[in-house]
């Protein structure tokens, strides 16, 4: 894992599916990125980034609200199943880990711990369903195609500030 950095992020347009999942049933919505890609394909928009996963609400023991989505470059209308949506600009704490995206959790884990040392607070709030994020990204900078080694795969994590 690199040094986590506080950086500030633009407003990005993105598509996504949206999904109520298991930390059992991640590949739900991990499976549905082939569709978006094809979607986006059919309407001629090329990717603006990395595809990501968006953690909309956490309940690690329950239901997780996740979205796969993939930044464009304009907000574009989704349909039926394909949202448009606009990750929100701010400060994020920003951190990058080379290996298998089993080793996420740890991560996670660490950079929660990280924040909490210098009382840096979340754009997140506490519900009866679980933490709802802000912004809660894991951003997949390398193409599966071209690298198929899961442990040199380059995943960034980016949570939003609360400013």
């Amino acid at each position: 894992m690199s040094q986590p950095t506080l950086v500030a992020r633009a407003e990005q347009p993105y598509v996504a599916i949206r999904r109520q999942v298991t930390m059992d049933t991640i590949a739900e919505i991990a499976d549905r990125f082939p569709e978006i890609f094809g979607w986006m394909a059919a309407r001629g928009l090329a990717p603006a980034g990395a595809p990501f996963f968006r953690f909309n609400v956490i309940d690690m023991d329950g239901i997780l609200e996740m979205e796969a989505g993939v930044p464009v470059t304009d907000v574009v209308p989704g349909d039926g199943v394909i949202l448009s949506g606009v990750l929100p600009a701010g400060r994020y704490v920003s951190v990058t880990h080379v290996g298998h995206p089993d080793d996420l959790m740890d991560v996670t884990a660490e950079l929660l711990r990280w924040a909490a040392e210098r009382d840096l607070r979340w754009d997140m709030a506490p519900t009866s369903e679980g933490e709802r994020w802000g912004c809660r990204l894991e951003l997949y900078k390398t193409d599966p195609a071209v690298e198929p080694d899961m442990g040199k795969w380059e995943t960034e994590l980016a949570f939003r500030l609360d400013d």
